[in-house]
């Protein structure tokens, strides 16, 4: 089998700067008009700047100290930056071995009329276009993120495809819920040698062992089935040795005399989640959930609980995407905080049913909203890089739009005593280029997958009202 000849677009680089060392053994091409673009989104301190700087760095790493005619013959990838690229998420873990070709000729050919202009797309195409004649015998590829583009391609007789190696699973659906449910023989098949003790707060452990233990991991919550089905006893796996598993009662907060700064789950999966936002062991929550499945709710009571009831945490921080991500917030009066103001309806809203009570009266309120102003902040992610956050629990909402660089960017501020909730529908992702497969979220919620100091909750069922729940189903 021949190596393919894979044609490169500039969003492709953008999304991802170590694709160059991701095609395996098969040769890349980079237009010229590609580099143009690249100088032409390296000014200014946003991420996309940032990235096109970075891709210009490693380009002008391969190129140094070449001759045009050692260009023209193909560069190899550096061995540092392909062991590196493989290990970041190449799909067979080998290092590239293709060779790199940069345009040093003008494109040959042309075809008026049905690519007009002079587009940087066009150019591209003309540059595959150009290279297909050059090697007949040579699968040509154009790679790209743009849909237009690679509908455009199709016409005009350019093999093209998306780029999938940033994909953290083939399907959003193989991602894990957090919960499962055990079969009704459970006890019967796992119970033979069990252990059963209670830990220093009181809740029942069970040490058991069985087939079922190879597919448990770190803090998966588990239920067994019942006639009501909010009312079976739900485990949460507390700790995996080679054979046998220790399974931990979870907390009940649906019952009436353990409400949560005065909200109370309404479901099992619910439930699951405010046990992973008031557990002081977990460091890092991911809440999946389509709209009115109670995500903000949860976690900004479970935050108050523990910054005005325990205290545990000095402080709430809560931010979120404004896409297009990086980007000037704009030129609205005042702080920081008050220009985050209006993307933060969904906190605002959520206060109101948290703070609202019937017996209290307008001073009441106004001071209540005082005392959480100041425990409240709310912080835009354009500036967090270089920040450490210290005994903070951190919200991020909307972390769908987010890419898997931009995740690793924030959670990496959180420093000694410091929780970070991600909350997110991958059903609404509105960032350009990402998808549910390559959302920064999903990869989270993979990469954690079983960290001793994380979990992972899906909120199945809508609780804000039966109009939303029944909308969400039928819409």
């Amino acid at each position: 089998m021949k190596k393919k000849i894979f044609v490169l677009d500039t969003n492709v680089l953008m999304h991802d700067p170590t694709s160059l060392f991701r095609f395996e053994e098969h040769d890349l091409f980079v237009p010229m008009v590609v580099l143009e673009e690249l100088d032409g989104l390296k000014k200014g301190t946003s991420e996309p700047a940032r990235t096109a700087r970075q891709v210009s760095r490693m380009l002008d790493d391969i190129v140094a100290d070449r001759d045009q005619a050692q260009i023209e013959q193909g560069l190899t990838l550096p061995t540092s930056f392909a062991k590196r690229g493989a290990t970041q998420g190449g799909r067979h873990g080998e290092p590239a071995s293709g060779r790199l070709y940069f345009q040093t000729k003008p494109t040959a050919g042309s075809l008026p009329g049905i690519l007009p202009g002079n587009k940087p797309d066009n150019a591209i195409l003309l540059s595959a276009l150009s290279l297909q004649e050059q090697h007949p015998d040579r699968r040509v590829t154009l790679v790209s993120k743009d849909i237009n583009l690679r509908i455009k391609a199709t016409i005009v007789g350019v093999h093209t495809e998306d780029y999938h190696n940033d994909q953290v699973l083939e399907d959003a659906d193989l991602l894990p819920t957090g919960y499962a449910e055990l079969p009704e023989n459970f006890w019967d098949t796992h119970g033979d040698k069990m252990e059963s003790w209670q830990d220093d707060r009181g809740r029942a452990c069970y040490r058991i062992h069985g087939p079922s233990v190879k597919d448990l991991y770190l803090n998966q919550f588990l239920y067994l089935p019942d006639d009501d089905r909010e009312r079976g006893l739900e485990l949460e796996v507390h700790r995996l040795d080679a054979d046998s598993a220790v399974l931990r009662v979870t907390r009940d907060y649906r019952a009436a005399k353990a409400p949560v700064w005065g909200i109370h789950a309404k479901n099992r999966e619910q439930n699951f989640a405010l046990n992973l936002l008031l557990d002081p062991e977990i460091d890092f929550v991911t809440i999946l959930g389509t709209a009115g499945t109670g995500k903000t709710l949860l976690t900004l009571a479970a935050g108050l609980a523990q910054v005005l009831d325990e205290p545990r945490y000095r402080e709430i921080i809560m931010t979120r995407v404004t896409v297009p991500l990086g980007e000037d917030i704009g030129f609205l009066p005042g702080t920081e905080e008050e220009k985050m103001t209006p993307w933060m309806g969904a906190l605002m809203d959520n206060l109101e049913v948290l703070t609202q009570n019937a017996h209290s009266g307008d001073w009441e309120r106004a001071a209540t909203n005082d005392l959480l102003s100041k425990r409240i902040k709310i912080r835009s992610l354009n500036f967090m890089r270089g920040r450490t956050f210290l005994n903070r629990f951190i919200i991020l909402d909307e972390a769908q739009n987010l890419t898997a660089k931009q995740m690793k960017t924030l959670i990496t501020r959180c420093g000694p005593g410091s929780k970070i909730v991600c909350l997110g529908n991958l059903s609404q992702i509105d960032t350009p280029y990402l998808s549910e497969t390559t959302s920064g979220l999903t990869y989270v919620v993979d990469r954690f997958r079983g960290w001793q100091h994380g979990g992972h909750v899906t909120l199945a069922r809508g609780e804000r009202s039966r109009l939303a729940a029944y909308a969400s189903d039928v819409l």
